[in-house]
């Protein structure tokens, strides 16, 4: 017999993106590219670039606002904020501090996580075992990014890839049975392997440098190691459940490259029609994809009540993870 389980479910979810809009021809007249070349071999075709008066913080809070509205909600009924940024406004405070003093939430806590690109699905585990624990009835879990702060403009092998956004989702704590038929977060498996930091990294920092630093990777490395990993968790997510490939409705992976996600859905038996994609439009907004790509889906009513959802991602560190959802 099962036991009542306290599941973690979403009850909303909210976007935000920058006004100002950069397509790939805009970038090919300041570095050798061309619109050709960034779409063939990552899938891009424009990404949303904020500008002075919008930080991360900022679209952040728009994104909590638009979640909470789309839950039903008000500010007050959240407990717990956690952010995943590698983004922040500053040092410290944290983001996720900003976002609860934006929203005039004076109770519970609120905190960042830094796994850079899998951000959003280490914030969301975390959120999810404060809720399973019973500490905590009501998150926010946010992934905002500016990476356009920490590219290098002349440097054409990145500063094509990268775009700024933010994403939320609104989850509660729901009562289960303790079977996979539960709606809310099923299993959660997280990874990380210091060794690989010189393959994406950012080349400064308070402690290094003492300034913000660029971004700098590795793409060929990335790519080789990618693939492998995002399987290896999503393989776990399906041991753990005795869920398989077949059962998922939705994989919406992390939007780094599409030549990424087309080849992790193939090995892993996920049909294309299946897959959301919204790096196109976006770029790569590390921790904001993820949930940038459930907003856009659940929004124009692909993702529906019951389905079972499946996240994924990797970033620098290297860091990765996945999730499996039932909506």
């Amino acid at each position: 017999m099962n036991r009542p389980t306290i599941r973690s479910v979403v009850r909303g979810t909210g976007s935000c993106l920058p006004a100002r809009v950069v397509g790939n021809d805009e970038i090919a007249g300041k570095v050798e590219t061309s619109d050709e070349w960034i779409a063939q071999r990552t899938g891009i075709r424009r990404r949303h670039i904020a500008g002075p008066d919008e930080t991360t913080s900022t679209l952040g809070l728009a994104a909590a606002r638009a979640a909470l509205a789309d839950a039903g909600l008000e500010a007050e009924d959240i407990d717990l904020i956690v952010v995943a940024t590698a983004t922040p406004d500053y040092t410290f405070p944290s983001v996720a501090t900003q976002i609860q003093a934006g929203l005039g939430i004076t109770r519970g806590v609120a905190f960042d996580v830094a796994a850079v690109c899998s951000g959003f699905v280490f914030a969301l585990a975390t959120a999810e075992k404060f809720i399973a624990s019973g500490s905590h009835s009501r998150a926010l879990v946010i992934g905002a990014e500016t990476f356009s702060r920490i590219l290098d403009w002349n440097d054409r092998t990145t500063c094509v890839l990268f775009g700024d956004g933010a994403g939320a989702v609104v989850i509660e704590a729901a009562e289960g049975t303790g079977t996979i038929a539960d709606r809310g977060v099923l299993t959660s498996h997280l990874r990380s392997d210091g060794r690989h930091r010189t393959k994406l990294y950012v080349d400064g920092g308070p402690s290094t440098t003492g300034t913000a630093g660029h971004l700098r990777m590795e793409g060929r490395e990335v790519f080789r190691h990618a693939v492998g990993m995002i399987t290896d968790v999503i393989e776990d997510a399906f041991a753990a459940t005795g869920l398989t490939a077949d059962d998922v409705k939705w994989f919406v992976p992390h939007q780094a490259n599409k030549r990424i996600i087309d080849a992790s859905a193939e090995k892993l038996g996920i049909a294309p029609e299946k897959v959301v994609i919204t790096v196109q439009d976006h770029g790569n907004t590390s921790a904001a994809s993820i949930p940038l790509a459930l907003d856009e889906a659940r929004r124009d009513g692909r993702i529906r009540q019951g389905d079972l959802v499946l996240i994924e991602a990797m970033g620098g560190g290297f860091t990765w993870g996945s999730a499996l959802i039932r909506w």
